[in-house]
C-alpha cells in the first residue's frame, strides 16, 4: 500500500513545510485524466451516502503482474494477532442480543499504528454500541488519543440522546481540537483516520473520517456505508481548494503534496485543508446482517462483496476477523491490518 506520509523524511519536511507556509500557492496545473470506472463488484445501498462525483484517475503506469503472498500468519505466537470479541446486550429486556468480534495485525509494517474500541455501555438510562477503527499515520499517538477520547466526548455531548448526528459531528470537531491543542511541536505530522458505528435502540449511525471503511450485509449483499476521503474526490479537492491548498500527484494524489486522505484527526500543518468533520451515514438495524469497519490495510486489498462473502461463511464475530485479516495478508497488504464485526 501506498503510506499515507511520503516515506522520504526530507522531501516530506519539506513538502509539508511548503504546504503550510503557501496555502494559497497551488500547483501550475492539474493533471485531470479521465474519471475512474465504478466499482461493479460492490453494491448500491437502499439508503446510500450523498452520491459524489467520480474522482481524478490515476496518470497512466505500467502494471506488473499481482503477486499474491503464499506467507502464511504464525497463529500460534499469541503477540503476532490480537483478536477478540463478545457478547452484551443493547436493551434492558435482553432481546437485542449483539455479537462482535475484533482482530488486529502489525503486518509487514515496522510499527503498529492501527487502534479500536468496542465499547458497549448506558447512557442517559439506554445501551448504546460504540465501535472504531483508528488507522494512525506519522506514528501512533493520534489514533491512541481517539481510542481513549473519542467514544467519551461523544457519548458525553449533551445533545447525545436528543440530536445524536449533531452531537457526533461536534464531538469529533472538538476531539480533534482538543488533540491539537495538548500537542507538541514532534508530532505536528502525526494524525489518523476514524471510522465509528453507533449503536442506539433501532438506529445505527455510521461516522467516517478518512479512508477506513464501514461496509453492512444486508440480505446477503455488500452495502458500503461510507465513502473514503480521497484528495482526489472532486468535491473534496474542491473543498481544499477553496480554503487555499491545493493536491499534486506524488505517487498518489496528496494534500500538499504530503498526506493521502483528505479528512483526519490530527495533521496539524495541514490544517484547515485536512479536516476531522465526519460524513454520516444513518440506517435501521433491522434487516442488518451484519457490519465490517476495518483500516484501509483490509480494503486495499479486498473489495466490499469479496470481505462480505468471508463473513458470510462464518457465524462466529472473532473467528471471522481473525480470517478476514488472514485472507488480507495473504493478499499482499502491506499495511497494518485491523477490523472490527458485529
Amino acid at each position: 500500500m501506498e503510506p499515507k506520509n511520503s516515506t522520504t523524511t526530507a522531501a516530506s519536511s519539506a513538502t509539508t513545510t511548503a504546504a503550510a507556509s503557501s496555502a494559497t500557492a497551488a500547483p501550475a496545473q492539474y493533471r485531470r485524466p479521465p474519471p475512474l470506472a465504478d466499482d461493479t463488484n460492490d453494491a448500491k445501498s437502499s439508503n446510500p451516502p450523498s452520491q459524489k462525483p467520480e474522482p481524478l484517475a490515476e496518470p497512466k503506469q505500467k502494471k506488473e503482474p499481482e503477486k499474491k503472498s503464499v506467507i502464511a500468519i504464525p497463529l500460534n505466537d499469541p503477540d503476532v494477532l490480537d483478536s477478540g470479541g463478545g457478547i452484551s446486550f443493547l436493551g434492558a429486556n435482553k432481546t437485542a442480543r449483539l455479537n462482535y468480534g475484533y482482530a488486529s495485525f502489525k503486518g509487514k509494517r515496522a510499527s503498529m499504528e492501527d487502534f479500536y474500541e468496542t465499547t458497549v455501555s448506558e447512557v442517559d438510562g439506554q445501551m448504546v454500541g460504540f465501535f472504531g477503527v483508528f488507522d494512525g499515520h506519522g506514528g501512533s499517538r493520534t489514533a491512541e488519543y481517539l481510542k481513549n477520547n473519542l467514544f467519551r466526548n461523544v457519548s458525553g455531548h449533551p445533545g447525545f440522546m436528543k440530536d445524536t448526528k449533531a452531537a457526533i459531528v461536534e464531538a469529533f470537531k472538538r476531539t480533534d481540537a482538543d488533540y491539537l491543542s495538548g500537542e507538541n511541536s514532534q508530532q505536528r505530522d502525526a494524525g489518523s483516520t476514524a471510522s465509528t458505528a453507533v449503536m442506539l435502540g433501532d438506529r445505527l449511525l455510521v461516522a467516517n473520517v478518512g479512508d477506513s471503511r464501514v461496509v453492512a450485509c444486508r440480505a446477503g449483499t455488500a452495502i458500503p456505508l461510507s465513502i473514503d476521503h480521497k484528495p482526489d474526490r472532486t468535491d473534496e479537492r474542491e473543498r481544499i481548494e477553496q480554503a487555499g491548498g491545493f493536491i499534486i500527484w506524488a505517487g498518489t494524489w496528496r494534500v500538499g503534496g504530503v498526506l493521502a486522505v483528505s479528512r483526519a484527526f490530527g495533521d496539524k500543518l495541514l490544517k484547515p485543508y485536512v479536516v476531522a468533520e465526519p460524513e454520516i451515514q444513518e440506517e435501521e438495524i433491522d434487516g442488518v446482517e451484519f457490519i465490517i469497519i476495518a483500516s484501509d490495510g483490509l480494503w486495499n486489498v479486498l473489495s466490499n462483496k469479496d470481505a462480505v462473502g468471508i463473513v458470510q461463511e462464518i457465524t462466529d464475530a472473532e473467528a471471522a476477523c481473525r480470517k478476514l485479516v488472514q485472507e488480507s495478508y495473504a493478499r499482499g497488504s502491506s499495511d497494518n491490518i485491523t477490523c472490527i464485526v458485529n
